[in-house]
C-alpha cells in the first residue's frame, strides 16, 4: 500500500506487523507447520537461582531463555497462568473501556493468552500450535467484513474494528488510556492469584516483560507499567475503581503530558528496544 494513502488504523497494523516479536511469531508458527524441532520446558536445565534476570531481549524481540523457563516454572507454569488471564478476562469483560474491543466473550480469550504467556518464556509452544488449526472466520461490522483473528497483528485489528465500538471510536487502535486500564487489571489478576506474593521474582521480570510488549500497540505505554502494577496493591483504588461503574476517570481520557505527570520523574522516560543506550525496562532500575 502506497504509505501516502495509509490510513491511521492501517499505519498502525503496518507498524505491528514489523514489530521483531510479531515477525518472530509468524516464523515461529511456519517452523511448527514445516515439522521442525519445537523447543519444550523440559528440554532445558533451568537453574534454580532467584537473581533478578534481565529482559531478555535481543534484534528488538523477546527471546526465550533458561532463567524464563525457571522463573515461569517455578511461578506455576500454563496453569497459574491461566488463572491469571482468566480473571483478567472476568475484569476485561465488565470494563466500559476495555470490552467494546471485545467483539464476542465466547472466544478462548484466557486460554490463548495464558498459552501466549507460557510460550513466550520458554514453556512450550502451546499458543502455536493452537494457531496452526484455529479456525477463521468472517465476521461483520458497521458495513464491512473482516476475518476472526489467527495472530497478534490480527487479533488487534479485529479488535479496533469490533462491532461493539462506537462510531467514533471505531477503527482506532488502542491508545494509552486504553493501554494502563488494560495492564492495571492484569497486573490485579496476577495479584488476585497470589503471584506478586509467591512468586515475586517472575512478577519483577513479567512487569518489564508487559512493559516491553504494551510499546507495539501504544509506543507511549511502557513508562506506565510499574505504576499499573503498584495500582492494585492499594485496596483505595480498586474501590474507588468498582463504586465508579468500573470507570478509571484518573486515566481515561488524560494527555500524554498529564498521564506522565503522575509518574515519579524516574520511570517517565521510554528508549525502545532497539536503543543504543536502553532504559528500563531493559535494564535494571
Amino acid at each position: 500500500m502506497d504509505k501516502r494513502t495509509e490510513t491511521p488504523e492501517t499505519e498502525a497494523l503496518s507498524r505491528m506487523q514489523l514489530d521483531p516479536d510479531i515477525q518472530e511469531e509468524t516464523r515461529s508458527l511456519a517452523s511448527v507447520g514445516a515439522g521442525l524441532s519445537q523447543a519444550r520446558a523440559a528440554d532445558t536445565a533451568a537453574p534454580t537461582s532467584t537473581a533478578i534476570l534481565p529482559l531478555n531481549v535481543s534484534s528488538g524481540a523477546h527471546r526465550p531463555s533458561r532463567g524464563t523457563v525457571a522463573l515461569a516454572t517455578r511461578a506455576g507454569g500454563l496453569n497459574k497462568f491461566r488463572e491469571m488471564t482468566t480473571k483478567f478476562y472476568q475484569k476485561a469483560f465488565l470494563d466500559p473501556q476495555l470490552d467494546p474491543f471485545i467483539r464476542s466473550h465466547d472466544d478462548p480469550h484466557g486460554e490463548r493468552f495464558a498459552s501466549w504467556i507460557a510460550e513466550k518464556m520458554g514453556l512450550g509452544k502451546p499458543w502455536t500450535e493452537e494457531r496452526q488449526t484455529r479456525a477463521v472466520c468472517p465476521f461483520a461490522a458497521k458495513g464491512h467484513s473482516f476475518d476472526t483473528p489467527h495472530d497478534r497483528s490480527s487479533a488487534h485489528f479485529a479488535a479496533w474494528h469490533s462491532p461493539k465500538r462506537s462510531d467514533s471510536k471505531w477503527g482506532q487502535h488502542f491508545k494509552l488510556d486504553d493501554s494502563r486500564v488494560w495492564m492495571r487489571l492484569h497486573f490485579w489478576s496476577a495479584r488476585e492469584v497470589g503471584l506478586f506474593e509467591s512468586a515475586p521474582d517472575f512478577m519483577d521480570y513479567y512487569i518489564r516483560f508487559i512493559g516491553h510488549f504494551v510499546s507495539v500497540y501504544e509506543r507511549t505505554a511502557p513508562p506506565f507499567a510499574r505504576e499499573s502494577a503498584r495500582w492494585s496493591a492499594i485496596a483505595a483504588n480498586t474501590e474507588r475503581y468498582l463504586s465508579n461503574g468500573r470507570r478509571m476517570d484518573d486515566v481515561i481520557g488524560l494527555s500524554l503530558s498529564a498521564a506522565l505527570a503522575q509518574l515519579p520523574e524516574h520511570e517517565r522516560t521510554y528508549t525502545g528496544s532497539n536503543a543504543y543506550v536502553k532504559l528500563w525496562p531493559y535494564e535494571l532500575g
